[in-house]
């Protein structure tokens, strides 16, 4: 009766926690959501801002922002023009359009594990072979990456505060990865929705900007910095890409939101998403430095984490076997959502992680949160 692929189709863990989590009491840890304080509510639209957006649109995105977000881009090293931005329904569209370009049924993918979880959900669902890469909030695996690399058609890889490790890739790691792309001439997919969100200084500029001969896509996101409720997202790629990707696109939507597209792009060109941002630093930095100190307080010697300096997350080793499955039914119950490390892992589950997201739970919350799992794992 289905497409044959729809047998790999798994729902999202992630999404399935959120829906329990609209239950009065919760304390979620789960997904990745920014703090209700820190959305971007504009207090009134400009009516006349949006006058001429209510009509289709180009399937490449609004003009002024491409080139805003073409700006951005040269910021960051890369070697881009308007013409090679695609604006996409947020990430997730992105991850959905490149998975239809690159993947046929049994195509090996390098990824990193852990990896984004929606995205091995999509390039599961097309047919991949997963090639995973280890990373760990210490470190990546270079070598992994130069042993694996000369065996499959494209490198998908988050370097920069990576969902879920919160790792960032050092200077001199981008730098190893990039020389061995570019010596297998293996195409990266970048993804980089957390760049902004930066605590302890500024990011080291992304991995695509530093090679010489491989293609590449490099994505961003405008969810963790103003809104999810936008669902915008960019894609900025290599000269040989923008045809088959805006073909990809039109036959998905024809184009994104016009009216979230022309928000954005007055916002960038009056330097309102900049302040923005400086604006919530500040909380964010407060409730990870929560989390740390709950952590210590409540679990001690019993996990094991190491400090994320940007991004939304902790990536915690607990002491032991431990089925964080069913910890995480046990914390449903108590009233507290995490989020199991399993799903994370492209080659098969890992057990004993877990994924705690600091940014939506306020210092109080964080605090009770972590007495009430600590409380389950004394039980366990």
């Amino acid at each position: 009766m289905f497409a044959r692929r729809i047998d790999q189709l798994c729902s999202s863990l992630v999404r399935d926690i959120l829906a329990a989590t609209k239950r009065p009491g919760m304390i979620s840890f789960a997904g990745g959501l920014p703090a209700e304080e820190a959305l971007f509510r504009p207090e009134q639209l400009d009516a006349s801002l949006l006058a001429s957006a209510w009509q289709y649109g180009e399937t490449e995105g609004e003009p002024a922002l491409r080139a805003a977000i073409a700006l951005l881009g040269r910021e960051l090293g890369l070697d881009c023009r308007p013409e090679q931005v695609l604006i996409v329904n947020g990430s997730q569209q992105g991850i959905d359009l490149v998975s239809k370009l690159m993947i046929d049924e049994g195509t090996p993918v390098l990824t990193e594990a852990p990896a984004y979880l929606a995205a091995l959900q999509s390039f599961g669902l097309f047919g991949a072979r997963f090639c995973p890469v280890k990373v760990e909030p210490t470190g990546a695996d270079l070598a992994g990456f130069e042993r694996t690399l000369p065996d499959v058609r494209f490198a998908y890889l988050t370097p920069t505060f990576q969902n879920p490790s919160g790792y960032c890739y050092t200077d001199a790691e981008r730098d190893a990865v990039a020389a061995s792309l570019d010596r297998h001439d293996v195409m990266l997919f970048e993804d980089d929705p957390y760049r902004a969100l930066s605590y302890d200084g500024e990011a080291p500029l992304p991995i695509a900007g530093r090679l010489n001969k491989a293609r590449w896509i490099y994505q961003g996101s405008f969810s963790k910095t103003l809104a999810p409720g936008l669902r915008l997202g960019f894609l900025i790629v290599h000269p040989d890409l923008v045809s088959p990707l805006t073909r990809l696109k039109q036959a998905a939507d024809l184009h994104s939101n016009r009216i979230s597209q022309t928000i954005v792009a007055d916002l960038l060109a009056r330097g309102e998403l900049a302040r923005h941002v400086a604006a919530v630093l500040p909380l964010y930095r407060e409730r990870r430095d929560a989390m740390a100190q709950a952590l210590q307080t409540h679990l001690g010697d019993r996990v094991q984490w190491s400090l994320p300096s940007g991004g939304l997350f902790f990536w915690v080793k607990l002491a032991g076997h431990c089925d964080t499955m069913a910890l995480m039914r046990r914390a449903l119950e108590s009233g507290v959502a995490v989020m199991p490390g399993e799903p994370f892992f492209p080659a098969g589950s890992e057990a004993s992680w877990l994924r705690l997201n600091f940014s939506h739970a306020n210092p109080a919350q964080i605090d009770a949160g972590m007495a009430r799992l600590a409380t389950l794992l004394d039980a366990a």
